[in-house]
């Protein structure tokens, strides 16, 4: 449909669609994909958001669709009637609804500017932009690299730049410190951010070696020095940090244990065998540098190494193996997690013990080694609803289902431990569901290390939301039963709504 020879004058663009059939909006919701429509209660209440939308329009096109109603004219009074849209109750006489897929998906009521609303159309299911924060006014927001450039040639003052993704916990984590810190030191120190995820920033990524969310980078007259890297901050800290800026501290490289003065034997993949047969008795605690557990075990571990050393009837020996060093012995005794402690009797290994963790305990049960209880079976051994997949079926599974949040894990990962439960129990609640399902993936088992590298899988837990096995987003929401069920919920809700609609609509 044309549009009144009038509007022209406004520079309304010939990219948006005025309809007033019902059938060509049908049409309309069935050819395209991604349709924001501006309902009006008259030709001049439209004005102001025309304007708006023609530049939006220019933006997103070929991605998005823009299309004008105006329910003051006699034909498009029965459309909007149909479709069950009243802009007369709005306070400025306009609503905007947006469509997917076909069917009704939200009310746009973000903030009415070009670039929420190109961020909007570009990601109907993403989060707001940052900026549509109030609290984060005095943040510098940064769209392009163009801005970036300009804003590092003219800004005088110190400048602390917070590269980031949308998705990016740590990050949604952050900005409060930091959008309170712009605030407060407003005048004396410029505080930006700028999300830099999508592949056209690849070239900053680079120059500013951004390799994880969030990347802050310190800037002087326009030269990047340094990274600020505590990522836990609070406002305080960082303008603390600020009044002496300095690089990140090298750390100091740990000592291995191994070359630590103690009177744990430490074996390797070559000299394990012969140890083992030459001692009747060994305690063997496979270990990682970087693991706390472990830490915190080897004072008392090293304690009753000592214990037994001087002892004259010694039940056993005490030895230790660096599984990230010594892979062979590593996948031989499929070593999972840390500290992981195995018996072995006569050259033979017979058990493997949990929470042996002070010397007391590990004296006494050398001096009466006994069967350990059985241990607790692992998640995927148990029957729940939860399902389990692996690298070359995941994609052919999530096909099946039409929403599937999936958790990726390792089993010795604390907060998957925690999360485990509720994830569990959410996925109880929907097992009679057939287009729903709750899915894990263990990133510990070598068969699956491709795929949750291939997912973005870059800590534990990681969960990803998929529709049809197509991947949509990252859940951030909350680890606890009533996080994942709301989640879930909230998009069979959408799905009904849709459904509703359709109904109304057809």
């Amino acid at each position: 449909a044309f549009l009144p020879a009038f509007m022209y004058s406004l520079k309304v663009s010939p990219l948006i669609e005025k309809i007033s059939d019902h059938k060509d909006f049908k049409k309309l919701l069935r050819t395209r994909n991604n349709v924001l429509v501006l309902y009006s209660k008259s030709a001049a209440a439209a004005e102001s958001s025309l304007r708006l939308l023609s530049s939006v329009a220019q933006e997103v096109k070929g991605r998005g669709t823009i299309s004008w109603v105006d329910c003051g004219d006699t034909e498009s009074r029965k459309l909007c009637k149909k479709m069950k849209v009243d802009p007369n109750s709005k306070e400025k006489g306009v609503e905007l609804l947006h469509y997917k897929d076909g069917a009704f998906h939200t009310e746009y009521n973000r903030a009415v500017t070009l670039k929420s609303m190109v961020a909007f159309l570009k990601d109907p299911e993403g989060a707001p932009l940052w900026e549509e924060d109030p609290e984060a006014k005095d943040v510098v927001h940064v769209d392009s690299e163009k801005e970036l450039r300009r804003l590092l040639k003219k800004e005088d003052k110190p400048l602390l730049m917070m590269f980031y993704a949308p998705w990016c916990g740590v990050c949604k984590r952050m900005m409060p410190s930091y959008q309170q810190a712009a605030t407060e030191l407003k005048g004396k120190y410029v505080l930006a951010g700028m999300n830099v995820y999508s592949a056209e920033f690849e070239r900053i990524k680079e120059e500013y070696n951004v390799r994880g969310y969030p990347t802050i980078c310190y800037f002087e007259k326009g030269k990047f020095l340094f990274h600020f890297e505590n990522y836990g901050a609070t406002a305080a800290d960082i303008a603390e940090w600020l009044k002496n800026p300095q690089a990140p501290q090298p750390q100091a490289p740990e000592t291995p244990w191994a070359d630590e003065e103690n009177v744990v034997y430490h074996l390797t993949d070559e000299d394990f065998d012969k140890f083992i047969k030459d001692h009747s008795s060994v305690l063997v605690m496979f270990h990682a540098p970087w693991c706390g557990h472990c830490k915190k075990m080897k004072p008392e571990y090293e304690k009753a190494a000592e214990f037994l050393h001087v002892a004259n009837d010694s039940p056993g020996v005490l030895a230790a193996v660096d599984a990230t060093v010594n892979k062979a012995l590593a996948e031989r005794y499929h070593i999972s997690g840390f500290p992981t402690l195995k018996y072995f009797k006569d050259g033979e290994e017979k058990y493997t013990l949990p929470h042996l963790r002070t010397k007391k305990k590990i004296i006494d049960w050398l001096l009466n080694p006994e069967a350990p209880p059985p241990p607790e079976p692992a998640w995927e051994e148990k029957q729940t609803s939860v399902i389990h997949l692996a690298g070359e079926d995941f994609r052919e599974s999530l096909k099946k289902k039409k929403h599937t949040l999936v958790m990726f894990y390792a089993p010795w990962c604390p907060h998957c431990k925690n999360a485990i439960p509720h994830f569990t129990t959410a996925a109880e609640v929907f097992k009679e569901d057939r287009k729903i399902a709750y899915a894990a993936v263990d990133c510990a088992k070598e068969q699956n290390h491709d795929l949750c590298k291939q997912e973005g899988v870059d800590g534990y837990p990681t969960f990803n939301y998929y529709n049809y096995g197509k991947f949509v987003e990252k859940y951030t929401g909350e680890r606890g039963e009533s996080g994942f069920t709301t989640f879930m919920r909230t998009l069979r809700e959408r799905d009904h709504e849709r459904v509703g609609k359709k109904k109304d609509e057809f």
